[in-house]
């Protein structure tokens, strides 16, 4: 369950990137962002490496 965060945390913030260059999505990118974050938080607080 803790690799599937992290992978989808991952698409999440490549999604941003592209979203933030292209500039198509608006704000929904965005809010993709903040759950890239805070599923990499979750990984930090229950102990396991980010990377």
């Amino acid at each position: 369950m803790g690799n599937l965060l992290y992978i989808i945390a991952v698409i999440l913030i490549i999604g941003w990137l592209v979203g933030f260059i292209g500039y198509s999505a608006g704000g929904l990118i965005h809010i993709l962002l903040v759950i890239a974050v805070i599923a990499i938080i979750l990984r930090v607080i229950q102990g396991k490496q980010p990377i």
